[in-house]
């Protein structure tokens, strides 16, 4: 027990929480500026409601993919910054054309937006829905290239050891959403009353107000003006920007395998049921919200690993390694107990525990938040594995197994214990479960034989 808990264990518990805290806060601070949307939109109408909820799902998938791609740069940075030699001019690289990636995938995001309504209808939603959706994300969709370009500078300051940055300028994000939204929805302060497209156009104005913010942060705080991140920034990187691309695009598919299995489950769910679905909507909401601190773990360990590759130095990618899954363990041993403990207070959020209209859906959703308890551990294991993998540039086989453990393992059982057993809704979260105990496994497995596989080897 002394030599676990030896001071160079200690130390490197100490940096990546130190890094991982402001990262975890900033995940669950953004998750309440997605929420602020909805929260002011939901008094306008079901028709208005919906149009919001599908076009998140559209849109927030795609920024989410494309966050994972500008991902790439964290590890290429952190290595150059491990390595100290020319760090500064090779953090720039990596910056610079994560900046023309994020531009790159935010045109992409922006077209996929355009074909808004059309989607709609080919999916069967009614035509006002497939209409007002369709004008939300026209308008949208000009945030997208500021909001992945913020992903990539929050990356930057992380990296830098400025993450608490990250926390308060999502803080300020927070704000304005909420002014932009009380404002341009319903017409205060003489404004006229945009409804729906009032809630885009504050996301736009959010996005805006984000990178702008980040950039006068860069360029005021010493350390971070000296990489001068913005300057020359036409100048084109071939073979960094090629790097960003083939390290990025398993992180965005790892993405889209993940959230393609959760969003499939939705609808296994409303196969079953509206009841069903509508508890599967509301355990998953609390499951999702504790998810953002493994995350952002995750998201620390790539850097913490990264900087020690730069390195050279094994033993303290080792450290890094227990100190996160140490850190990520510690969380879900507590949120466990907490959704265990105090189901009804957590449900609270999202329900209204005292009205007996309610009482059906309240124990469906308490029955799928044990199932979600349950795999606590293990979405958080895997969530970190992969990071840690992240870290040494390891992204193409973490996403082949990524593949194998959420679709064959984890929609097959789901849609089996679904349909063909007695289990219904408890079916689809077992299958769930499945899925990220098997990911986990095989994550796990990989980082561990990292020597054996060669992949502290690596140079980029």
């Amino acid at each position: 027990m002394r030599a676990f808990l030896s001071s160079p264990l200690r130390a490197e518990l100490r940096e990546t929480t130190r890094l991982a805290t402001p990262l975890a806060a900033a995940n669950l601070l953004q998750m309440m500026v997605y929420a602020i949307d909805v929260i002011f939109v939901a008094p306008l109408g079901t028709e208005e409601l919906a149009a919001i909820t599908l076009s998140t799902s559209i849109y927030g998938l795609s920024l989410w993919c494309a966050m994972g791609l500008v991902g790439a740069v964290a590890p290429l940075a952190a290595s150059a910054l491990g390595r100290g030699r020319h760090a500064v001019r090779e953090v720039r690289r990596s910056i610079r054309m994560g900046l023309w990636v994020s531009a790159l995938a935010g045109l992409a995001i922006m077209v996929l937006a355009l074909a808004g309504e059309p989607i709609m209808r080919a999916t069967g939603q009614p035509p006002l829905v497939s209409q007002l959706a369709g004008d939300y994300l026209t308008i949208v969709s000009f945030a997208a290239i500021p909001v992945v370009a913020s992903s990539a500078l929050r990356i930057f300051v992380s990296t830098l050891g400025r993450a608490v940055i990250a926390t308060w300028v999502t803080v300020f994000a927070l704000g304005i959403n909420a002014l932009g939204n009380w404002l341009l929805i319903y017409g205060h302060w003489g404004l006229p009353a945009l409804g729906l497209k009032g809630a885009a156009l504050a996301s736009v104005l959010t996005s805006l107000a984000t990178i702008g913010a980040y950039a006068a942060i860069i360029q005021s705080d010493r350390r971070l003006r000296r990489y001068h991140v913005f300057g020359r920034l036409w100048r084109a990187d071939p073979a960094r920007l090629l790097e960003i691309w083939r390290i990025g695009l398993p992180i965005a598919a790892i993405i889209l395998a993940e959230a393609g299995l959760f969003s499939i489950a939705a609808f296994l769910m409303g196969a079953l049921g509206k009841l069903e679905l509508a508890a599967h909507t509301v355990a998953l909401q609390i499951a999702s919200l504790a998810f953002q601190v493994p995350f952002g773990i995750a998201q620390a360990a790539t850097i913490r690993v990264g900087l020690h590759h730069g390195r050279g130095n094994a033993d303290a990618i080792r450290l890094a390694g227990i100190s996160a899954m140490l850190l990520a363990i510690g969380f879900a041993v507590v949120f466990v107990v907490t959704m265990l403990a105090v189901p009804q207070w957590l449900l609270s959020i999202y329900l209204d525990v005292d009205d007996p209209r309610n009482a059906t859906l309240l124990v469906l959703a308490g029955s799928y938040m044990t199932i979600a308890a349950a795999f606590q551990l293990f979405d958080g294991v895997q969530a970190v594995a992969a990071g840690l993998l992240r870290g040494l540039a390891d992204t193409r086989v973490p996403f082949v197994l990524a593949v194998i453990g959420y679709w064959p393992f984890g929609f097959g059982s789901a849609w089996l214990l679904a349909f063909h057993t007695p289990l219904g809704g408890l079916g689809v979260w077992m299958g769930l479960a499945v899925g990220l105990i098997v990911t986990a496994a095989m994550m796990l497995w990989r980082w561990q034989r990292r020597g054996t596989l060669g992949l502290l080897d690596r140079s980029f």
